[in-house]
């Protein structure tokens, strides 16, 4: 139970080819999502999402599922690379509240930044211009007035065309800046910054003008689901759901202080 703590996910990566995660999410809202004081879900929940029109099964069930939980516990979802499309549709179908990407919260005592993390990829030009183009109002309208069937093919198109950009790009490029996380934690005056989008999950200590900072990167949920759960003192546990359909955890680290 995650009672008076706030949870953070992301990555899911949710997809009806994916049913054994599908599943374990749901077991996830069901099981040890159950109690906390909120629940962020940092971008790309979803492989894709090409309207909130979209009514594939599994979509349709996994938003079934958050109605149920945001019934009781505040769910609130940043868009990412893969989902940008999610709107206000989504937000009536699910029960959660769509947030802007960065944004500063304030949790208990603890004031923190969370980000899916792609815009923090500043030495990928190519794609910080694509990104640019997809969140462009206009293109999204165009996009959307099509047909479901020509936006299911255009996004498995999409798909492969990331998938040879990734295989293609070193890295380092594909990486956040130490710059723009650097820039992002003194703008928004906070000294712990929580992100995904990389699949690249650690704890990293730096310092931003003198000061102690952390960065938390949440791992994604391709082998095993995880999570990030952070009290009002600031204390944090990462924790991992077994990748078979039971809600067991094991705790990788726990009682530390960021």
């Amino acid at each position: 139970m995650s009672r008076g703590r706030y949870l953070f996910v992301s990555d899911l990566h949710l997809d009806g080819q994916a049913p054994r995660a599908v599943a374990q999410f749901i077991e996830f809202l069901q099981g040890a999502a159950q109690g906390a004081q909120a629940l962020y879900i940092l971008g790309d929940l979803f492989e894709t999402w090409i309207g909130d029109d979209d009514d594939e099964p599994a979509r349709t069930a996994i938003c079934n599922a958050l109605l149920a939980y945001t019934g009781l516990t505040p769910c609130y979802v940043q868009r990412g690379n893969r989902d940008f499309l999610l709107g206000a549709g989504f937000e009536r179908r699910s029960g959660c509240h769509l947030l802007p990407d960065p944004v500063r919260v304030q949790l208990g005592a603890r004031t923190l930044l969370l980000s899916h993390g792609d815009v923090l990829c500043t030495a990928d030009v190519a794609y910080q211009r694509f990104r640019e183009f997809t969140r462009h109002a206009s293109a999204q309208r165009r996009f959307l007035s099509l047909p479901l069937a020509t936006r299911r093919a255009l996004a498995r198109a999409a798909r492969a065309g990331s998938r040879a950009h990734t295989q293609g790009t070193p890295e380092r490029i594909m990486d956040v800046s130490p710059q723009a996380v650097a820039c992002l934690l003194r703008v928004g005056a906070a000294d712990l910054l929580v992100h995904g989008h990389t699949h690249r999950p650690a704890l990293h200590r730096l310092e931003v003008d003198g000061r102690p900072a952390t960065r938390i990167v949440l791992g994604d949920w391709y082998e095993e689901g995880s999570y990030l759960a952070l009290d009002a003192e600031g204390h944090y546990e990462t924790l991992r759901l077994a990748p078979s359909r039971t809600s067991t955890l094991s705790m990788e680290a726990s009682n530390s202080r960021v």
